[in-house]
């Protein structure tokens, strides 16, 4: 009988320091993404939701951005990534994890593997607590972002967004964009730590020792997959989130609304403005990230 519950024990204890260690290295691979991918983020944001004329291109973007707010201009609106990516991204692995866990206990293959759509599984549910964090932050981000391209800014900085949102249309403002972010990283996930787990499975040689070279490999691979399968509706999220009017012409302006308003501008590819920054960016600050990870999770082995 003691055996039974020590054994119990150290099964909850394995649990545990396996959850602790899949929250903890997610924040860290996180903030690697941030500070390599928040200037490509930026360029994209700014193309998506620029009037037509604005910019000839992201390079063109580039070159305003740099010349109205000097190279510092490129992390406009970085602290609010920065200061949610933690919670975010460690909420993202947490919840990979965990979604692992639950599939695995339905079934698994014969050596106790998780199949493609098994794994998929798990990363769709990874979304689900990451977007509580997420959804308010990008759009504190967006509004930041946007600042300085016409006019001198309006905000002094994340509190002050969150200030002037609240009063405009209260907490339900604050959150706009929730649902499309998770239409977006739902499925993204799905897609995102599919190939991660794809890639570096064909890569993984006999002696399971993964190099530098291809874990930022299968990273920068799972980040363009997602970015290309998902960017239609980042774009109708972004301008759901740079709204800063409650309502438009009395009317509520949701994902249909805006959807219809994208395709008269332009057809299908008024969804696509700033892809090739995203795409660009979505290689290292994805590669980054799993470098992060991977490595975070190998010094926790020592620890926990």
């Amino acid at each position: 009988m003691t055996d039974a519950v020590e054994a119990t024990d150290a099964v909850q204890s394995s649990v545990i320091a396996g959850q602790v260690k899949s929250f903890a290295s997610g924040g860290v691979g996180g903030v690697c993404a941030v500070l390599v991918g928040h200037p490509f983020d930026l360029i994209k944001v700014r193309l998506q939701t620029a009037e037509a004329g604005v910019y000839s291109g992201a390079m063109d973007a580039l070159r305003k951005t740099v010349a109205a707010d000097g190279l510092l201009g490129v992390y406009r609106g970085v602290t609010p990534p920065l200061l949610g990516v933690t919670p975010m991204f460690a909420l993202s692995f947490w919840g990979y994890d965990l979604g692992k866990r639950i599939v695995s206990q339905m079934s698994t293959g014969p050596h106790g593997e998780l199949s493609i759509a098994q794994i998929s599984a798990a990363g769709f549910f990874s979304a689900v607590p990451m977007t509580v964090v997420s959804a308010p932050f990008e759009r504190i981000k967006v509004l930041l972002q946007l600042q300085g391209q016409a006019g001198q800014p309006k905000y002094n900085g994340p509190i002050d967004v969150v200030r002037h949102l609240y009063r405009e249309g209260g907490l339900r403002f604050v959150f706009r964009g929730t649902a499309a972010t998770l239409a977006r990283d739902g499925p993204g996930s799905a897609i995102y730590f599919a190939t991660y787990e794809i890639v570096k499975e064909k890569l993984t040689p006999e002696n399971k020792k993964l190099s530098v070279a291809a874990i930022s490999f299968a990273g920068g691979c799972s980040g363009v997959a997602m970015w290309a399968a998902v960017f239609p509706i980042d774009t109708i999220k972004s301008q759901l989130q740079a709204s800063t009017s409650s309502a438009a012409g009395g009317k509520s302006t949701g994902i249909l609304q805006i959807s219809r308003q994208i395709y008269r501008r332009g057809g299908v590819a008024a969804f696509f403005p700033g892809i090739w920054p995203a795409l660009a960016r979505s290689f290292p600050a994805n590669a980054a990230t799993f470098l992060g990870v991977e490595y975070a999770t190998k010094l926790l082995d020592r620890v926990l």
